[in-house]
């Protein structure tokens, strides 16, 4: 097959010859479920695993690898997406995502139509193909971000799935009041200043839009760089309360080990905290009548055809 980029850099690829979707039929309060994913994508040729409560979804990758998968795709949440990505990552595999989750984050950014999930599934059949960067903590791959300080106490407590933005302002009230306690974090921006038990730390796999709408989403995931976030205590002295800029690796200073949010998930990691960037390091696939672009992009750089349309002519 021709290797044609497009103008948004993706190529036209042959279809998998044992491709295995991993469903979660919980997430998105049930849309996997509701929608048949599973039952469409057996119809198309493509191995199915329905993830049970409990289960060990490492486990089950791996098995799914050694027994010459050739393609991973998921149809859940981020949390579930960034386990099957490190697996496609470290064995050179095509990565796809099916927008089954609750925000879709990542298939947003991926320029996934979040509105046609099974549509989705051509990714397998007819799809186009990219390489996108991805990060880690402390080894640990994440697609989207990883939160500190009031985020990532907020993402621990059980109320956090069924109320999200109200779970974290009463996390803020709670660690902000009088009586609060800022997670003791210490870490160094661009420009050499220390920021001290700062309220809110996000590093996320490229940086977000913050010059322009739709905010909350990355113009691009091959910058090869992090996005870093730093919101500080009122009583920070006289700086701004907040910074962002961007840097291939970071270094978050912590007394004790850190509750923090990885794509969504509640995780404690053991200081100090070594984020980088791994550019290019992984495959991605969707489907070749997708936008391929993030929202934000499309909106800097004006409509970008979609991956299957060719190039307008230069007037």
């Amino acid at each position: 097959m021709a290797q044609q980029l497009t103008p948004s850099g993706w190529r036209p690829v042959d279809p998998p010859r044992r491709p295995v979707l991993f469903v979660n039929p919980r997430s998105g309060d049930g849309t996997a479920a509701r929608v048949g994913v599973a039952e469409r994508a057996r119809d198309l040729g493509i191995g199915v695993v329905v993830l049970a409560p409990g289960e060990d979804l490492v486990g089950l990758v791996r098995a799914v690898v050694e027994s010459g998968a050739d393609a991973l795709g998921v149809a859940g949440g981020d949390g579930s997406l960034s386990v099957v990505a490190a697996a496609a990552a470290s064995r050179g595999l095509p990565f796809i995502c099916i927008p089954a989750g609750t925000r879709n984050h990542f298939a947003l950014d991926l320029g996934v139509d979040r509105n046609d999930v099974l549509g989705a599934l051509e990714a397998f059949t007819d799809g186009v193909e990219r390489r996108i960067d991805v990060a880690e903590v402390n080894g640990r791959l994440f697609l989207n971000n990883v939160s500190l300080g009031i985020y990532g106490e907020a993402v621990r407590r059980s109320a956090y799935r069924d109320a999200k933005v109200r779970t974290l302002v009463e996390t803020a009230e709670k660690v902000l009041g009088p009586h609060g306690q800022v997670p003791e974090l210490r870490l160094v921006d661009e420009a050499g200043r220390e920021h001290a038990q700062p309220a809110v730390v996000v590093v996320s796999n490229n940086p977000y839009a913050l010059d322009r709408p739709p905010l909350g989403t990355r113009p691009t995931l091959d910058s090869g760089r992090l996005g870093i976030i730093v919101l500080d205590t009122a009583d920070d002295g006289p700086h701004p309360p907040g910074r962002a800029w961007s840097a291939p690796s970071l270094e978050v200073l912590a007394p004790a080990p850190v509750h923090a949010g990885i794509d969504g998930e509640a995780v404690d990691l053991d200081p100090p905290l070594s984020f980088a960037i791994r550019p290019t390091a992984l495959r991605v696939r969707i489907s070749s009548r997708h936008p391929g672009v993030s929202p934000s992009a499309s909106l800097q750089r004006g409509r970008l055809p979609r991956p299957g349309e060719p190039r307008p002519p230069k007037p």
